[in-house]
Parts: structure tokens; C-alpha cells; sequence
């Protein structure tokens, strides 16, 4: 164990220096000013929980009717996501040899909202619909519905120095999830209603994710049968992801526990309860894991607005350590040796389209193109 101590160091330094050392987040009673915000906030990424900044928003009264949601958006065509679990881009057993895993995406379907709301509202286990289509959805899909909400919030389009380059929409119920995951974006993410339940890590803890590849599969859904079924792509195309699910069944614990000791043995993660009315301030490649709780009605609304990151001295040392492989913790012989295993792990922990670490060339548009979490919910 010896050789772990300078990573755990890191974890720990970082929250003695910049995090502090309780589960809980900054809690802002206002919304902070532009240099406020970039000071305190920004730039030791960092995360915080705000109040009071959406309360003038007409959607906080309005969207609490679901006729007018259903009226508003009578005409308008979306993106539905159905998984038989309610675990869209997430773990799934690999239908090919059910004793490894695969990376399994949601079967989307397009209807009118009305439909799709419905779906949503009567989810149950085995058939889940969550509308959560990550492509500056709210401003396309359901543009009818943007007059409700700010464009954009002025203090952190300062302090960001631009405006977002994507807002979504989310509405789902409490059977959906998010698997940890991560985004090159800065999240500003205001609940409507219900509330959202976040477990929050720093980039400094990748090494306990345990990302690796996953062979990429997607569910596809029978009106015939209403059953699912889970096919892998072809060509095969794997995608880097979290392993670890930090709610494990009581007869899997002791297994998980055992398989992800840096993990369940580290810092207990950050958390977040996010009610209607509120906004988390989710920074750049930050980790995130999310439940949701709905409201009497039996959904949970939020709108994300997804700012560029700086691709700063702070992701050149954040790809510096995320290259260390595992092996490394454990063996400080090898700390010459990254090889083909550093490489391999360099892949990141992101969402369902988003490229390697190393894409840091990507153009804005490309990486506008979130059809994850999350789920990914970000």
C-alpha cells in the first residue's frame, strides 16, 4: 500500500486545499457576481449549489401544469429514450457472453411530445422513457418552450467568456439514472421540478473509476412482444467507461468492493441534492453520478446549459495523470513503462459521441454531439 500513498495524497491534498473535506458543496444563498464566480468558483473547479437564480423564470410556474407543457409542445416531434431499466449509456451484461460487459445506449424513438410524455409518465420497470436528447435539444426540439427560461445566465457567460454552446431539456421520472461519466463542458444545470440527486468526484480521482473499454451495443424495443433486446454494433467500436456503480445490490456489494478498492476505500464523493428552483454549478471533467426524485405528478425537469472549457494547464495535468496506468499505483517499477497500457487508459470517461483525451482539436460542433448521459446526464 505504500506505493498508493502518493496518489491518495492527491486526493486528499485536494480537498484539504480547494474542496474541503466534508461531503457537501459551497451552498450560495444568490447568484454570485461574474468575478465572484470565476474567482471562487471557476478557476480551482470547483463546484457550488445556487439559489434564488431562477425564481423569475416563467417555467417555474408554468411547467408545473402538464397540460400546458402537452399544449405548448403539441406539434412539435421528439427524441425519446427507452431502456428496460432506466440505465441509458451505462454497463450492461454483453448479450454475446453475459459474464462481461457492454456499453449500452438507449433505442430512441421520435413522437409527438404529447406520446412521448406519456411514455414517460407511465414508465415501470422494463419499459423506461426518458427525454433526454443531448444536442441543444431545448432550443430545437423544444423551441416552444424557450421563452420560459433565460437564454443564458449573464453571471457565468462573464466569467466564461461566451455563451453556451448547448441547452437541453430533461424530463424523466425516478426510475432513471445516470452512470458516473464526465464532459469537457462547464455545466451551469437548474432543476424545474423534482429534485436530482448528484454523487460528485474531481478529475484528481480518475484513477478510481476505473475507466476501460467497453464493446459498444444498443437496445432495441418490440411493440410486438414489449420486450427489449441488446445488440451489439458491428463493426465493433468500444467506448471508455466508468466501471464502477457506486449503488451496488446488497448481494453484489462485498464483489464490488473488492474489484473497485480505490473507489470504496477513497474519499467518500461529494453530494448534492439539487430541488427545483436551484442550480449546481458542475465544472469541466468533473465526474457525476445522478438519481432523480419526481414531483407529485411524478416527474423530474431540468434545463443544462453546457459551456465550452478551457483546455488550459489544468486539462494538460489532468491528461498527465489520467495517462498513468493502474499498474502504477501498485508497482512504482513500472513508472518507465506506459507503453501500450498508458494509451490505452488515456481514453476518457465521457459521453456516448465525445472522443479521447487526446481530441483536443475537436471543433465546437463536433463536440456539440451528445447523444450519452448523462445519460450521461450532464
Amino acid at each position: 500500500m505504500e506505493e498508493e500513498e502518493p496518489i491518495q495524497n492527491l486526493w486528499q491534498e485536494v480537498r484539504d486545499l480547494t474542496l474541503g473535506t466534508s461531503t457537501q458543496i459551497n451552498h450560495l444563498s444568490t447568484p454570485p457576481t461574474p468575478l465572484q464566480f470565476l474567482r471562487d468558483y471557476v478557476s480551482p473547479n470547483k463546484p457550488c449549489l445556487i439559489s434564488n437564480a431562477v425564481n423569475h423564470w416563467p417555467a417555474t410556474t408554468l411547467w408545473q401544469s402538464t397540460h400546458y407543457l402537452t399544449n405548448t409542445l403539441s406539434s412539435s416531434t421528439v427524441s425519446l429514450h427507452l431502456t428496460p431499466t432506466g440505465r441509458a449509456d451505462a454497463l450492461s451484461p454483453n448479450p454475446i457472453s453475459p459474464s462481461s460487459l457492454c456499453f449500452a445506449s438507449a433505442e430512441v424513438k421520435h413522437l409527438p411530445f404529447p406520446d412521448a410524455l406519456t411514455q414517460v409518465l407511465e414508465s415501470e420497470m422494463g419499459c423506461v422513457g426518458y427525454l433526454q436528447q443531448q444536442n441543444d435539444c431545448f432550443r430545437s426540439e423544444y423551441g416552444s418552450l424557450s421563452k420560459d427560461c433565460d437564454s443564458d445566465f449573464g453571471w457565468a457567460s462573464e466569467a466564461f467568456g461566451c455563451l453556451p454552446e448547448a441547452v437541453n431539456l430533461w424530463i424523466g421520472n425516478e426510475l432513471s439514472e445516470t452512470s458516473f461519466h464526465k464532459d469537457h463542458y462547464e455545466n451551469i444545470y437548474a432543476v424545474v421540478s423534482g429534485e436530482k440527486h448528484f454523487l460528485l468526484l474531481p478529475p484528481t480521482d480518475v484513477h478510481r473509476m476505473y475507466i476501460r473499454e467497453y464493446p459498444a451495443a444498443e437496445y432495441h424495443y418490440s411493440q410486438d412482444t414489449g420486450k427489449f433486446s441488446l445488440e451489439l454494433e458491428e463493426p465493433v467500436r468500444n467506448v471508455p467507461w466508468c466501471s464502477v456503480n457506486p449503488y451496488p445490490s446488497p448481494e453484489l456489494k462485498e464483489k464490488e468492493m473488492t474489484k473497485f478498492p480505490l473507489y470504496f476505500n477513497g474519499p467518500r464523493p461529494f453530494e448534492v441534492t439539487v430541488k427545483a428552483g436551484e442550480i449546481l454549478y458542475l465544472p469541466s471533467m468533473w465526474f457525476h453520478h445522478v438519481k432523480q426524485s419526481p414531483d407529485s405528478r411524478g416527474l423530474t425537469i431540468a434545463v443544462n446549459y453546457w459551456y465550452d472549457m478551457q483546455f488550459d494547464i489544468k486539462y494538460a495535468y489532468f491528461n498527465f495523470l489520467q495517462s498513468l496506468p493502474h499498474s502504477m499505483l501498485c508497482d512504482p517499477a513500472s513508472s518507465g513503462k506506459l507503453g501500450l497500457e498508458s494509451q490505452h487508459n488515456i481514453s476518457i470517461c465521457n459521453s456516448e459521441d465525445e472522443s479521447s483525451m487526446g481530441d483536443v482539436t475537436a471543433s465546437a460542433s463536433d463536440k456539440l454531439v451528445h447523444d450519452a448521459d448523462d445519460t450521461a446526464e450532464k
